[in-house]
């Protein structure tokens, strides 16, 4: 089926009729269909006046007025679903964004990989131990982790367990802000217990003291406070791979005038590289909506590929409609992004440019275990800022897998973590992600790039 960008012959289900990668094969069709149509009639996770808050955000950014920090797990996971863990992923964000704020001295939209990043693409449909084949663990949305032949097979029930507790986050989210927790006057709230004895801590606090003291002069000399700053707005953001779990919560919504359909599992949806395909049912399915979305470009993207993506995903060249996350690798990226740069400009469609240091470094040990080294994702992102810089564009964002947890899952940083350090706290079932003091020294390098 040919690709238009007409969106006259487009509806939530029009992707079926394309090849769709990266999808599980249900046993129980009808299962599927009767769990999709009872998704369809929850009430959705997100709302349309979030999703076209947070795309005037994007344009700002656009403009180089602003910049996205997107960060959290690789793949969330459905025991993960606990206060601690969703206090401890705002912490960090906050935090990072604070000091990025400081750096930068302009606003920072904070984007989390939360409430739906539950589904993961796999390089293979099986898996093989001991000479027994299953098929391959897709996320907690799909089946479950556990090496057995019923724990593989993939579950509808699974989606609906996704939606309970993407929404248990996103309105856990949402009480902590409207309850005072992002206030700026009190970032202390912020802290994490264990890193006081980070190699950074002194300098955070220093920042710290700086933002809560000029709040209180300014607030001291206006005689007002300043409102804006005792919220600070978090949306979330996963990979749109599992198009049945999108589709379920699309909604035909809008000021009279300007309707739209919305995909209000999350505000901003991406697709990764391994479902870009332009002929495939993730292009089909993101052209028809409304959100601000990403698209992972990388290594093997051409000029026409890309040039084609802009086209069909933001054919009137809306601003904050479009954003680019780079992921080549930091042996690749200098080589090459600029092409890609020079290929988007030629259309004229306004686009967010976001680095993804992370993909493009993973390699494994000696020992087989998958690790990111710290250096290699600090040069790709100076490399990156250099590259936007020499173009003439804005390097407007950074994409990064991290956690707030204490964990060792990739080498350097402050502390100097050695290969032999990952066996000491290695949690993650898929990607390895930076913990909390390499994440707020990724953050502190960027306030000085």
């Amino acid at each position: 089926m040919s690709r238009t960008v007409s969106k006259s012959d487009w509806h939530p289900a029009s992707w079926q009729a394309f090849p769709a990668s990266q999808q599980a094969s249900y046993p129980d069709k009808a299962e599927l269909e009767r769990v999709v149509a009872e998704l369809s009639r929850l009430p959705p996770i997100t709302t349309s006046w979030e999703v076209d808050a947070l795309k005037a955000h994007i344009a700002s950014a656009q403009r180089g007025e602003a910049f996205v920090l997107q960060g959290g797990d690789c793949a969330e996971t459905f025991d993960a679903c606990t206060s601690e863990d969703i206090v401890s992923k705002l912490k960090i964000l906050l935090q990072m964004s604070l000091v990025m704020i400081y750096g930068l001295k302009k606003p920072v939209i904070r984007v989390g990989r939360m409430a739906g990043q539950y589904a993961k693409p796999r390089s293979a449909d099986t898996e093989t131990r001991d000479g027994k084949t299953l098929p391959s663990f897709r996320g907690d949305l799909v089946n479950r982790s556990a090496f057995t032949p019923d724990d593989r097979i993939p579950d509808p029930q699974m989606i609906l367990r996704g939606y309970e507790r993407a929404a248990m986050t996103l309105n856990f989210v949402r009480s902590l802000v409207d309850g005072g927790f992002a206030d700026l006057h009190h970032p202390e709230y912020w802290d994490l217990s264990w890193v006081s004895h980070s190699q950074a801590a002194e300098e955070y606090q220093q920042i710290v003291s700086s933002i809560s003291d000029s709040l209180d002069f300014l607030e001291t000399v206006s005689g007002r406070e300043f409102h804006q700053t005792q919220k600070a707005e978090i949306y979330a953001a996963h990979e749109g791979l599992h198009l049945h779990y999108e589709q379920a919560q699309t909604r035909f919504l809008g000021r009279k005038g300007r309707e739209s359909w919305y995909d209000l599992t999350t505000h901003f949806p991406w697709i990764g590289m391994r479902t870009a395909e332009m002929e495939g049912a993730h292009i089909e399915y993101f052209r028809g909506i409304a959100n601000p979305v990403g698209v992972k470009v990388g290594p093997g993207m051409t000029r026409e590929w890309i040039q084609d993506l802009v086209r069909v995903l933001n054919p009137h060249n809306e601003p904050g409609r479009l954003t680019l996350i780079h992921r080549y690798g930091v042996k690749r990226v200098e080589e090459q992004l600029p092409d890609l740069i020079s290929a988007v400009k030629e259309t004229g469609s306004p686009v967010l440019w976001v680095c993804d240091p992370m993909h493009g470094n993973t390699e494994s040990t000696a020992d087989g275990v998958k690790t990111r080294r710290f250096d290699n994702i600090m040069a790709e992102l100076g490399a990156a800022f250099r590259v936007h810089k020499k173009m003439g564009t804005y390097l407007g964002g950074v994409h990064l897998e991290l956690t707030g947890d204490n964990v060792t899952e990739c080498t350097g940083g402050a502390r100097g973590l050695t290969d032999g350090d990952l066996a000491r706290a290695y949690k993650s079932t898929v990607d390895p992600r930076l913990n909390y003091e390499q994440a707020m020294e990724v953050a502190m390098r960027i306030s000085g790039l």
